[in-house]
């Protein structure tokens, strides 16, 4: 299992031309005027060298939700985390940053970069970049008759990855930002009168298509190369679907399958290699455990590793550079600051470099945790209260472990200041008068998920030389990726059984399983709320899913059963994402989620000594979905794009498809 999928990237884009096709018809407005005029397509796509090369891209996009923010401090999966109840922005450092969600997120905000970092925002990223994908599906599935010397059964294996590309950003799309346009194919010539399609009716044509694919993509026992769709990601993402659609059993069918019969199992011991030799051991050690193993990139893409459905590889020499993985920069406290203190007055923690007469391999914070900048944070539900189970914080939970070293708080921390008398106790957030030692929690004082955001970098480890060197590989390296692994299979299940029978007494073992393999000590006893099956959510597949678009479709699912949340709120599927204010009552269940466990619409303004002094971190209803840009709306200049509820320009007469099938046959009218 060697062959990784960058190599079939890099061959795809040094021999094939076909790979330039992406670079010209699938711009940053997907609504420009640029004919494919230089590539003859014909020509390129008839080969299948030329559909390879395209497809290799396609799944090299898929990562970079993950890994490419256009910048060493930003990842694209910010927006996705910080619109929900798990994170919230925090670069105090920047004036403008989008904390009040319900005054700044407008239609004409956010289009200039693909990441906007004086904003701490990424959803023009989401945008350009899903519609780009699609581009690049649609292209396979354009030309693909081209290309005579394939055997139907070959081509339909194609057609079935190309419709999980297309379909894994549709879904995307739907649940972030509602209607928008459906596009199946590379058009002749430009239009610029397209019509928004409903969310349902594109949801229908996803599931005819993944339905196909889930038939003709291979098994990954099957495939010589990782990282490509497989037919267990196929089923995976018609699940969803099938959850969206209100065909719950239909879902069920398809986890039972990737549960029972696919050959996938959790990974309950050790397994792999166990790499701490990069960690700064004697500072932060590391007892083995399955959690540390199971979220180490060098264990991810491995055939010993059995949960993994679809991984995306990115290590080694074939590795993609600008794509660094800068988790440890971007995301853990700016805890080496003046803004930190000891009891004494003394700054706590230093950033000490190995050349350093100070240097203490015990108090190496820097290669242990990172440098960080902390552009956004956890929020305080999910640093503390989603590991509360059966009313009692779980002290087991490896997921939470300071002790396994899994978990890292700022009381876990020693300070490192030879100039405090404090030096070697530990950090604290009050003295003994009850007076704030940090003067910016928000930037600077929180919990960090260590397992999930401590990347490895052996290369600049290595490096004890030169300006940089001595701090050692306090960034993150390059890292593989997680796409599906078989216990979001187990949490799918719990949910389809919560619409089928909320009394189903088999929901909780599914939420269970995953819960002994992580040692807890509470499992679920008698019934679970869907706030349950959310909240293991959470506590398992952190910075995995697509924290937004899951609270939005799940939003869609209690609306369209009738089943209860958590609150025992029941929501109307005619009007639950056509609400606006920033009150605590009605509104989706994503709403509720963010305003009850997250950090939003406290009523409270946080002061911090930073140049974004007073932060209110404030959300609306109607920010379930993202506004429509503006930008687009305007280059379809014949025709009228739909904008979401509450968004200047909002007008529930614009017209749309309401099935799938019109939208597809207007695509080439021009006029």
């Amino acid at each position: 299992m060697k062959r990784f999928i960058e190599k079939h990237i890099l061959k795809g884009l040094v021999m094939f031309a076909g790979a330039s096709i992406m670079l010209t018809s699938c711009k940053e407005n997907f609504l420009d005027a640029d004919p494919l005029s230089f590539y003859e397509p014909t020509t390129t796509f008839s080969t299948e060298a030329g559909l390879q090369s395209v497809l290799a891209i396609a799944d090299r996009q898929l990562k970079r939700y993950w890994t490419d923010g256009d910048s060493d401090v930003m990842s694209p999966l910010m927006s996705e985390y910080t619109f929900s109840d798990l994170m919230v922005v925090s670069g105090t450092d920047k004036a403008d940053i989008l904390d009040n969600v319900a005054q700044k997120l407008t239609p004409n905000s956010d289009q200039s970069t693909l990441v906007n970092v004086s904003r701490v925002s990424t959803l023009w990223f989401f945008w350009q970049q899903t519609y780009a994908g699609i581009c690049n599906a649609n292209t396979i599935l354009t030309y693909i008759d081209n290309v005579t010397s394939l055997s139907q059964d070959t081509k339909n294996m194609y057609i079935g990855r190309a419709y999980f590309h297309r379909a894994f950003r549709y879904y995307l799309l739907l649940f972030q930002y509602g209607d928008v346009p459906l596009m199946t194919k590379v058009l002749d010539v430009p239009k610029l009168n397209f019509r928004s399609t409903k969310r349902d009716a594109v949801l229908n044509m996803l599931v005819k298509d993944m339905e196909f694919a889930v038939q003709w993509v291979p098994d990954q026992k099957d495939m010589s190369l990782i990282g490509m769709v497989n037919k267990g990601a196929c089923r995976m993402l018609l699940s969803k679907l099938y959850l969206a659609t209100g065909e719950y059993e239909k879902a069920k069918q398809q986890l039972d399958i990737l549960i029972n019969d696919s050959g996938y199992s959790l990974m309950t011991e050790n397994f792999g290699t166990f790499y701490n030799n990069y960690t700064a051991s004697g500072t932060w050690p590391i007892t083995r455990n399955i959690i540390w193993d199971l979220h180490r990139p060098e264990n991810k893409l491995i055939p010993a590793n059995k949960e993994v459905i679809m991984g995306m590889p990115n290590r080694g020499a074939a590795a993609e550079s600008f794509l660094m993985n800068m988790t440890m920069r971007a995301f853990y406290p700016f805890y080496f600051d003046s803004r930190v203190k000891m009891p004494d007055g003394k700054q706590a923690l230093l950033n000490i470099k190995r050349n350093s007469a100070d240097y203490n391999e015990n108090y190496d914070y820097m290669r242990a945790l990172g440098r960080g900048v902390a552009n956004c944070r956890p929020t305080w539900f999910y640093q503390k209260g989603v590991w509360m189970v059966n009313g009692q914080m779980d002290a087991t939970d490896l997921r939470h472990s300071v002790e396994a070293g899994n978990w890292v708080t700022m009381e876990s921390l020693k300070c490192n200041n030879k100039a405090s008398s404090y030096f070697g106790k530990s950090l604290r957030l009050y003295d003994d008068k009850g007076k704030l030692l940090c003067s910016d929690t928000i930037r600077r004082w929180y919990d960090v998920p260590h397992y999930i955001w401590k990347l490895d970098d052996p290369v600049n480890e290595a490096n004890i030389s030169g300006s940089d060197g001595n701090r050692g590989a306090t960034d993150g390296g390059n890292a593989d990726w997680y796409l599906y692994r078989l216990a979001e299979a187990y949490l799918l299940r719990a949910e389809a059984k919560f619409y089928l029978n909320p009394d189903d007494p088999t929901i909780k073992e599914d939420l269970n399983a995953i819960r002994r393999r992580a040692h807890c000590s509470q499992l679920y006893e008698g019934n679970v709320t869907i706030g349950d099956i959310m909240n293991e959510r959470a506590r398992e597949l952190f910075w995995e899913e697509f924290r937004h678009v899951e609270l939005s479709r799940v939003s869609l699912c209690l609306a369209r059963s009738g089943r209860p949340d958590e609150w025992g709120n029941t929501y109307d599927i005619n009007t639950y994402d056509k609400q606006e204010g920033t009150d605590l009552t009605g509104g989706s269940y994503w709403y509720q989620r963010c305003i009850h466990q997250g950090m939003y619409n406290k009523g409270v303004t946080i002061v911090v000594d930073a140049p974004k002094s007073n932060l209110n971190y404030i959300i609306d209803k109607k920010n379930i979905y993202w506004p429509i840009p503006d930008k687009e709306i305007k280059a379809n200049n014949r025709g009228q794009l739909w904008q979401n509820f509450g968004y200047t320009g909002y007008d529930a007469g614009i017209p749309e498809w309401d099935n799938w099938e019109n939208a597809v046959t207007d695509q080439d009218k021009t006029e």
